[in-house]
């Protein structure tokens, strides 16, 4: 039974422990109740986690974690769910993301419903009429997403398929690769392309066999059409695209994006969201350096102005590779279009401009990611690298790789020599891993696509990323496809370049942290770092890896605080106060409580 003696010794034990949580800092909220991945190698689990504001007090056992807790301190229960560091983007677009979020869905199973010509049709026709308003205002219909390899048709469509959606309004739809699209007549007339157009450098004005455009435009071209009608949105157009990407960024756990390709207009639609008190995560922006030298010398820093900061310089130098126009080093193995004998591709830039500005961002100290999907875009930019770390050493601007789908492993040894960091992209394993082993590198080749295997035996960091709005920012199919490299058809596509459930966390946290500078307050759960953290519905390193896409993210938090929440999950089910040991009269009530399951000692 329990003694007068023991009884008397437990009181004073719990009384010791109030005082010494009074005489510390107290946490505003303590998480517990759930497996808690650090992705610290030094501590890689905890049993809880204390927060003040907004960043992390304490990590370690609940006897540890709790001595910070006090009857104002929020206890938030994991209710057995698994608590990771908040995702960081190692590479996409936040803005136009927003745009893939407010435009018509073309996308095809499982993001969307698109199967044909007609089904995107269909998709066009209902969401302009559900945005009705929206298209008087905007006096336009756009979709975003579809792919011809996906289609029944296996092609693009055409003006005249856009035709029959609308006359009267420009139609313009959007490749899932974000670099090629297809407008109706009358966006190509606004655009001024006619039969007597030119293909602009760096891209493609497709042509039927009359010499009229077929309505696709790749590239430059694309861009060239686009943007002007993008740009009469305004910016209170592009704060609503960038407010919509936010929010979608946090619905899969991602507590910083990146926008990947901006501008000084982007940037400062992404300002006034943040001064409204809309912008939930953190956004790093990289505008283009051919097109806003002047905007990066006066705006880039590694400080936030609020949820804000110009991270560095954006350069692109190829194009999409199951569009067939990144640059290779040899003839795509079996494209599907009119294209010549051995078609390689082609650079949407020259080699002078390459240098040009990888010198201009070395010269001013500036860190530089560059778009390259082909092998020939790679040696374009080892190239460009070299003579400039030649020239200007290392300034310690941590250049980046962003893609690099087609890569040779001696250009591999050679990024490693230069201290490139690599942003790969395995998500195209799922999404275009079939395409590729059958029409654009071939079954040898398309083995070794986003090579994070070749990356992991150099010993080398590396990001992956979901490069929206080519493909939702889905976390969990980003982290399946490292893993497991299925493709939609279920084969897997090579093997020997799959890596490890942490070894893929750490390419969404801690790893793309360091990418951007910010290993110091993000990517892991370490005390003192930022309070930004993602709950999944399960633990991704003890569950089957061929499940990690059914995993759901169910709450983000940025700064401790909650800024999305799944629908079917509510609030109360994680927020609770359990008894708490900071006063005489609580301590009498633990004891009793504890001594109900106490019959000796």
């Amino acid at each position: 039974m329990v003694t007068s003696t023991s009884r008397a010794i437990l009181f004073g034990a719990a009384v010791l422990a109030s005082s010494m949580a009074a005489a510390q800092e107290v946490a505003d909220t303590i998480y517990l109740g759930g497996s808690i991945l650090t992705i610290n190698d030094s501590q890689p689990t905890a049993e809880a986690v204390a927060v003040k504001d907004g960043y992390i007090l304490a990590v370690g056992d609940l006897a540890e974690v709790t001595a910070y807790q006090n009857s104002k301190t929020k206890v938030f229960d994991l209710g057995g769910r698994s608590m990771l560091p908040g995702f960081v983007d190692s590479h996409g677009h936040v803005v136009m993301g927003g745009l893939q979020a407010l435009s018509a869905n073309l996308l095809s199973p499982p993001d969307g419903e698109v199967v044909d010509i007609a089904s995107l049709q269909d998709s066009l026709r209902t969401w302009a009429d559900k945005n009705a308003e929206v298209v008087k205002q905007a006096k336009m219909i756009i979709g975003f997403g579809y792919d011809n390899a996906q289609l029944a048709e296996v092609r693009h469509p055409t003006r005249e398929d856009l035709d029959a959606v609308s006359t009267e309004y420009p139609v313009m739809i959007v490749h899932q690769s974000g670099h090629l699209g297809v407008a109706n007549s009358k966006a190509l007339e606004m655009a001024g392309i006619s039969a007597a157009s030119k293909d602009p450098a760096g891209g493609v004005i497709q042509r039927n066999t009359a010499g009229e455009p077929n309505g696709v435009l790749e590239e430059y071209a694309f861009f060239a059409a686009l943007l002007p009608l993008l740009q009469d949105l305004g910016p209170e157009g592009l704060q609503a695209f960038g407010k919509a990407g936010a929010e979608m960024w946090a619905r899969f756990g991602y507590t910083t994006a990146q926008d990947g390709r901006s501008s000084g207009g982007v940037v400062e639609a992404l300002k006034a969201i943040d001064r409204a008190g809309d912008l939930p995560i953190d956004v790093i922006a990289y505008p283009d350096v051919l097109e806003a030298k002047d905007y990066l010398e006066a705006n880039v820093s590694k400080k936030y102005t609020g949820h804000v900061r110009v991270g560095g310089c954006k350069l692109t130098i190829d194009g999409s590779p199951q569009g067939f126009t990144a640059l290779r080093d040899r003839p795509y193995y079996n494209p599907v279009g009119n294209y010549p004998e051995d078609y390689a591709g082609y650079a949407a830039v020259t080699m002078e401009q390459v240098q040009d500005s990888v010198n201009w961002c070395y010269d001013h100290k500036m860190q530089v990611i560059t778009h390259a999907n082909g092998e020939g875009a790679s040696d374009m930019l080892i190239k460009a690298l070299t003579q400039a770390q030649q020239t200007y050493g290392d300034p310690g601007n941590r250049p980046v790789l962003i893609h690099g789908q087609f890569l040779r492993e001696d250009q591999v040894d050679r990024y490693k020599e230069l201290g490139v960091f690599m942003s790969l992209f395995p998500m195209h394993t799922f999404y275009w891993g079939d395409w590729h082993r059958e029409h654009t590198v071939g079954p040898v080749n398309a083995e070794n696509i986003s090579p994070t295997g070749w990356v992991r035996e150099r010993d080398m960091m590396f990001g992956t990323h979901h490069d929206a709005p080519v493909a939702f920012p889905d976390s969990m199919r980003i982290l399946d496809a490292t893993v497991t490299r299925r493709t939609r058809s279920g084969d897997i596509l090579g093997p020997t370049q799959r890596v490890d459930v942490l070894t893929a966390l750490k390419a969404m946290t801690i790893w793309p942290a360091w990418q951007q500078f910010e290993e110091n307050t993000k990517g892991s759960i370490e005390k003192g770092k930022l309070a930004d953290f993602v709950i999944l519905s399960g633990d991704p390193t003890t569950i089957d890896p061929e499940t990690l896409d059914q995993l759901q993210v169910l709450v983000t938090i940025k700064n401790d605080k909650i800024i999305y929440q799944a629908d079917d999950i509510e609030q109360a089910n994680f927020l609770r106060r359990p008894p708490l040991v900071a006063d005489h009269e609580s301590a009498h009530q633990l004891l009793d409580t504890w001594y109900e399951g106490v019959s000796d000692i």
